[in-house]
């Protein structure tokens, strides 16, 4: 017979929100392992479908585009300008571009591009979902035959997944460009030796590392907040969204540790 939450002591109670925590970490994976089965199956890529995920796309990334490419640029100056001027009063200036790729391109910018998508869009993406299921929406469509993963949840997801790629890689252009500016200015005669930092920064395993690492935060900052909104029990939008945050900041630092632990451990 279950207890209220009230009558168990401490430690049935903790057993209780553990339990919990893991069921709904494991809805969250089959939620997101049905809708990859989807993304690379040719029949949720119909004419109609291929129009609704175009068009999230589209309102996914165009409005931030701009904006987040002046905001990373920003920022890339304002660090580039303090780990040379540091550089330079310690004499280590062949290092100073070596440490700037490895800060701003592998680290700083695939999990930039996947915060500002998830604020941007996978988080209310994902309130939406939750309104759609409390209104009962979502179960509408699947009385008529629509599967609601296929129809609501699969376009918002995969426009995540383009939009965290392509500001990753505009970004990432942008920063080694600024890089190079900060270091060596308006001038050609260092492109030589700036190939070849470049080159030796980003071997084999750095390069595999870099790639998983954004893969998975495109795919937590989409796939959790989508999840969630299909499996949480709430009545607040709210609610949704601050417990999304929670899991997905949560799994954003679990996966650059492990990204920080292979690339310098």
């Amino acid at each position: 017979m279950n207890l209220p939450a009230g009558e168990l002591n401490p430690a049935a109670l903790l057993a209780r929100r553990f339990a919990n925590w893991l069921l709904g970490w494991w809805r969250i994976v089959h939620i997101g392992a049905v809708v990859g089965v989807m993304a690379l199956s040719r029949h949720s890529y119909g004419r109609a479908q291929r129009r609704e995920i175009a068009r999230h796309m589209v309102l996914d990334t165009a409005p931030v585009l701009v904006w987040f490419t002046l905001l990373s640029s920003l920022i890339c100056m304002v660090i580039a300008r303090i780990v040379v001027a540091t550089a330079l009063s310690y004499g280590l200036t062949q290092y100073a571009l070596e440490m700037l790729v490895r800060v701003l391109v592998i680290e700083l910018i695939p999990l930039t591009a996947a915060l500002f998508v998830a604020v941007r869009c996978t988080i209310p993406h994902g309130a939406e979902i939750a309104v759609l299921h409390q209104r009962g929406v979502l179960q509408a469509q699947r009385a008529r035959g629509i599967d609601p993963l296929r129809h609501e949840v699969l376009p918002r997801a995969v426009a995540g997944l383009f939009s965290v790629a392509l500001l990753a890689l505009l970004a990432g252009v942008v920063a080694m460009v600024l890089a190079y500016l900060v270091t060596y200015g308006f001038t050609t005669w260092a492109l030589a030796g700036y190939t070849r930092t470049v080159g030796r920064v980003f071997d084999r395993v750095v390069v595999v590392v870099f790639l998983l690492k954004t893969l998975f935060f495109a795919l937590a900052i989409v796939l959790v907040p989508l999840g969630s909104a299909l499996t949480d029990d709430t009545r607040s939008r709210i609610s949704a969204e601050v417990r999304g945050l929670v899991r997905l900041f949560a799994l954003l630092l679990l996966i650059e540790a492990v990204s920080l632990a292979a690339n310098y451990g």
